[in-house]
């Protein structure tokens, strides 16, 4: 069948790798153990010479639709999903990377992931901090021992859009791994295999699933990355296809042995939920370009921080790479007035911390997500002090327009 639109495609996934009875959604596999009837058919999943199911903890029925589907939106050769989206992140890094290795990294990173530096750190792991923004740094940054780069789209909360294009045209002169945190974009508004990516890492609870109701994280293996010359895949995953040995490095070392393991009963949920994935980010951009302009004319509003302002250091690149510009919108009042007074006034946003659901939400960044890290990295990572992070819903747009202007007005 030929390669239709990106919803049609999503919503018939399922439907189309043969299930049974008709069926149009992948059913919810909750057993923990596989039997065989003949015991030489367990012996080959074990060792890898026929497909198939042992435990839970490494893959279901569930899992693997909900991976193929992911899969097949990122346009990858095999997907992995995890219990988190932290736990996609840490089996990539630890499953990848060893003692003495060298990692560069976006200064502008979620604060979760900066406290994974952080732990790699203490592993023996060197980490660069970089401004992705910025290509000549992370060439700059490049050491012998470098074995890796890691960026997200949309860096949260301040929005900078990482030199993705240029960032994969270094890896792949370098043979580095080109590790990509697409949460922010989603493979509706971006594929990173177009900018070389080797390795697609989301947090499938945020736009993917949309709903607040499921949590997990996934990894997707590009093709794109030549294993054969990466010197950290154990001799015993050096074996079949080379395009697999990463993907099932990350499998057994992130899934069997860590156990960051998906549910059934959530992989179904995420599967469900990602049906309208299209429908609402096309909403939920359309809502923050909308309260943007609003803000931004807002004579209390010292700044606002969206790609889609013509003013936004990155505009033009996230323009020119994304099919829109995102949901995560974040301001500064000006002097003298509170955040958590404003938050207070508003009616229809919620104040709690997530990212991507059908809800606007929004929080004082300074003084939740990113309070453990001291002032000093706030400032390095450009957060002011009084900022609001929102993340922008599927309401009717004049409704969250109005209780933003009004919550303004209040204060």
């Amino acid at each position: 069948m030929s390669r239709k639109g990106f919803t049609t495609q999503l919503i018939h996934c399922d439907r189309l790798s043969g299930l049974e009875h008709g069926a149009i959604h992948a059913p919810i596999h909750p057993s923990v153990p596989y039997g065989y009837q003949d015991v030489n058919d367990l012996v080959d999943v074990f060792q890898g010479k026929q497909a198939g199911h042992a435990y839970a903890r490494q893959s279901t029925p569930t899992m693997d639709a909900l991976s193929h589907k992911i899969c097949q939106l990122e346009q990858g050769v095999a997907t992995l999903v995890f219990g988190t989206g932290m736990a996609a992140i840490c089996a990539a890094f630890l499953t990848l990377l060893k003692k003495g290795d060298h990692l560069i990294c976006s200064r502008f990173v979620f604060g979760n992931t900066s406290s994974v530096m952080a732990t790699l750190q203490g592993y023996g792991i060197e980490v660069s901090l970089v401004d992705a923004t910025n290509i000549d740094e992370v060439r700059g940054a490049k050491q012998d021992n470098t074995k890796m780069v890691f960026v997200e789209t949309i860096a949260n909360p301040v929005t900078q859009i990482a030199a993705l294009a240029e960032i994969g045209e270094f890896c792949l002169a370098e043979k580095l791994i080109y590790a990509v945190d697409n949460t922010m974009t989603s493979a509706y508004l971006f594929q990173p295999k177009s900018v070389h990516a080797s390795l697609i890492i989301s947090s499938l609870s945020k736009y993917f699933g949309g709903h607040g109701n499921a949590l997990g994280g996934s990894v997707t293996d590009t093709g794109l990355f030549d294993w054969r010359q990466y010197d950290n895949i154990f001799a015993g995953y050096r074996k079949g296809d080379e395009k697999m040995w990463g993907i099932n490095q990350i499998k057994k070392k992130g899934l069997r042995d860590m156990g960051g393991s998906l549910s059934s009963e959530a992989a179904h949920m995420l599967s469900v939920g990602s049906d309208t994935l299209a429908l609402r980010m096309q909403r939920q951009c359309h809502n923050a370009m909308s309260l943007a302009k609003l803000l931004d004319a807002h004579p209390k509003v010292a700044k606002v921080y969206y790609p889609g302002l013509a003013d936004h250091p990155e505009h033009q690149r996230a323009k020119t790479l994304f099919n829109d510009f995102g949901a995560i919108l974040s301001f500064d009042l000006v002097d003298g007035i509170d955040c958590c007074a404003f938050l207070n006034q508003l009616q229809w946003v919620i104040s709690a911390t997530h990212l991507g659901d059908n809800r606007t939400l929004a929080l004082p960044v300074a003084s939740t997500i990113y309070f453990e890290m001291g002032l000093a990295a706030r400032q390095a990572m450009g957060i002011s002090e009084n900022m609001i992070r929102c993340s922008i819903g599927i309401e009717d747009t004049q409704d969250l327009l109005d209780d933003f202007s009004a919550a303004l007005e209040q204060c």
